[in-house]
């Protein structure tokens, strides 16, 4: 099976198709972990400084199945960045439109939450922040846009609005979990204010693992379906193991940005999260932090049969380890087999590894002083009261 020629039809026309699209992965994380992404602050200069780096990422994730080039523009807002915002947006759609022209992908361009609006300021002040990326995609052309990465339905909504203005096909992602955004409001109840702004598909990315996230999806689906709204869902999870996360997810783990690796999701458990999400009536389906390209490649082999084909990268891999057929070791080529792979419970190789993490979280949010946006960077003095903080939280 081969993937088939480019097709014109947009976003929606696909969706209401019946296609399955397939999103690409987690660009901050892969890109930290390459050396060109600085934790902390998470911000996409690489876009601008490092085009080489950002361009083979996107070619590894058409490679391995996906129809979605997302520009790399996650925080990449004027208040975040001080006024370079514009000029790594226009990079970062030129790199997403090039590589989605070398296959049937379309390019996204997205705006996530802003430290405006966790610092209080009006609702005109943080969508002017949305409107200035949303006339760089405009500019652009891109196919779609993408709300994503919000903690408060409130400030999503404030972005579909603006998204809405451009008469592009919209996307709406909350960063929760079954519990809901950070003031409490319901997946369900989420999902209904999103569309009623305008966008027409809503679903979760980021802060959770993918069955938690399908189970919030499932709780999105079930309100907008009982409000008589329609939309179509999508899923851009964490490549993480997080069942012992609270509301805010994997940010309050105590691995977090830094030891997460053990907790990395196999291929294995993509296959399973693929046909979870399928199954759940998800067709826009994906990953956010700690998504590679071989995990992308695995959600485009689990659903090869609904799509009709696989991706190119499959050629390299055989279907649940068949290649492994050729192994020189016999009990290693005992192994190509699916139930051997769909059954394993793979072990960590750390005998004092704990199987969870007593999570931190301080309850703040929107408005706490804690929060508020600075320009310099955190004082030593402001650290020091942090880190006695930290101490006796635990």
């Amino acid at each position: 099976m081969m993937a088939p020629a480019g097709s014109k039809k947009n976003i929606l026309q696909r969706l209401d198709a019946g296609e399955i699209i397939i999103g690409d992965g987690g660009f901050v994380f892969a890109l930290e972990k390459r050396g060109y992404v600085k934790a902390g602050p998470w911000t996409p200069e690489a876009a601008a400084e490092h085009r080489e780096a950002v361009r083979q990422l996107h070619r590894e994730f058409l490679r391995a199945g996906s129809n979605v080039m997302q520009a790399f523009t996650f925080y990449a807002s004027d208040d975040k960045l001080e006024n370079r915002g514009n000029q790594i947006n226009l990079a970062a759609c030129d790199l997403a439109r090039e590589v989605a022209n070398e296959g049937d992908a379309m390019v996204a361009g997205g705006v996530s939450q802003t430290p405006s609006y966790l610092s209080c300021k009006s609702e005109n002040e943080v969508k002017a922040i949305f409107k200035k990326q949303t006339d760089v995609f405009v500019q652009k052309d891109v196919d779609f846009l993408i709300a994503e990465y919000f903690e408060h339905v409130e400030e999503a909504e404030w972005a579909v609005q603006v998204l809405k203005t451009t008469n592009k096909p919209v996307a709406a992602t909350l960063c929760i979990g079954p519990e809901g955004d950070l003031n409490g409001v319901s997946p369900g109840e989420c999902a209904v204010r999103l569309v009623k702004a305008g966008a027409q598909i809503v679903g979760v990315n980021s802060h959770f693992d993918p069955m938690t996230c399908v189970k919030t999806v499932k709780m999105m689906k079930e309100a907008v379906t009982k409000a008589r709204l329609k939309a179509h869902f999508m899923i851009q999870p964490l490549a993480y193991h997080t069942p012992d996360c609270n509301r805010q997810g994997f940010i309050d783990l105590p691995e977090f940005p830094f030891s997460l690796e053990p907790r990395t999701l196999t291929r294995w458990d993509m296959h399973r999260y693929a046909r979870e999400a399928y199954n759940a009536g998800i067709r826009y389906i994906g990953g956010c932090c700690g998504f590679e390209p071989y995990h992308i490649r695995a959600l485009s082999e689990e659903l090869a049969p609904e799509r009709g084909f696989l991706p190119a990268a499959s050629e390299k891999h055989g279907n649940w380890g068949s290649g492994l057929e050729m192994h020189t070791k016999p009990w290693v080529r005992a192994r190509a087999r699916r139930d051997y792979w769909e059954n394993l419970k793979p072990a960590s190789g750390q005998p004092l590894c704990p199987s969870m993490s007593t999570p931190d979280g301080w309850g703040i949010t929107k408005g706490h002083v804690d929060l508020m946006q600075q320009k310099e960077a955190t004082s030593q003095l402001q650290l020091k009261a942090l880190f006695e903080k930290a101490k006796s939280s635990h």
